[in-house]
């Protein structure tokens, strides 16, 4: 078996009296989906601010591909490789959907942030940005201002944008948030898509996307981890029923 891609050790959080963090150890592997799930509070907030690098851990520490990341800051990570989506998306309302990809895709090239007027015509930057729409499902709103886009395609240019960064590990900050049925099979389907290719970390409510895209699914209650496995493990499993899922596992 590989090597985790990103694993934890120890991690311990305090807010006052308040353990929001709770010696928490788990990793992630190469290629897969990994699912955390828990209550409101259980402290899945805290835990993925502290991977980010945007909240000091009191104690325990974080590797990326065997490189300790616990005191490196935030954009120091994001150097290594790891991105982040959020619940509320950070975008250029003013721009297109393509340009706001366009710009991602420059971002982590060799052309410079100054030059950006003229990287709008440049096919080196346009065309791999109009695959991405492609594959969000977002294609025919290429030219659409986001300003005109609805929450479920600003949602899926959000995770557009963060393909374009091609991470090493991408942290999904409740992705389903506020979408339609339509519009979560579509980021389903997006996310799917990706499978293999980039390692997730999902933070999640929505049971049935995780149920459909997890390989691993961890649970966090009052900021200690009860279980990690697969999909059919945690819905058997009858602690995590009791403290999450409830009855029928649903």
């Amino acid at each position: 078996m590989a090597d985790p891609l990103l694993r934890v050790e120890g991690l311990q959080k305090r807010f006052g009296g308040v353990i929001a963090t709770d010696n928490f150890t788990f990793d992630v592997r190469p290629g897969e989906i990994h699912a955390l799930i828990g209550p409101n509070g259980a402290g899945k907030t805290t835990l993925i601010s502290q991977l980010c690098g945007e909240l000091a851990p009191d104690a325990g520490s974080v590797f990326l591909a065997g490189e300790n990341i616990t005191r490196l800051p935030a954009a120091q990570r994001i150097h290594r490789g790891l991105a982040r989506t959020f619940q509320i998306t950070q975008l250029l309302n003013e721009d297109t959907a393509l340009d706001n990809v366009a710009l991602a895709v420059q971002a982590r090239s060799v052309h410079s942030f100054g030059m950006w007027r003229d990287a709008r015509s440049d096919r080196a930057l346009i065309d791999p940005a109009r695959a991405l729409l492609e594959n969000a499902g977002l294609a025919a709103r290429a030219d659409v201002p986001v300003a005109d886009l609805s929450h479920g395609e600003r949602k899926q240019l959000e995770l557009a944008i963060a393909f374009a960064c091609e991470p090493r590990l991408l942290l999904l900050d409740e992705p389903m948030a506020g979408l339609g049925a339509s519009e979560s099979q579509t980021m389903i389907e997006t996310l799917r898509g990706r499978k293999g290719e980039i390692t997730m970390l999902l933070v999640e409510h929505d049971m049935d996307a995780v149920f459909a895209l997890a390989d691993r699914i961890s649970v966090l209650v009052y900021g200690r981890l009860i279980a990690t496995g697969t999909v059919a493990e945690i819905q058997a499993n009858a602690q995590v029923r009791e403290a999450y899922l409830g009855e029928g596992g649903a």
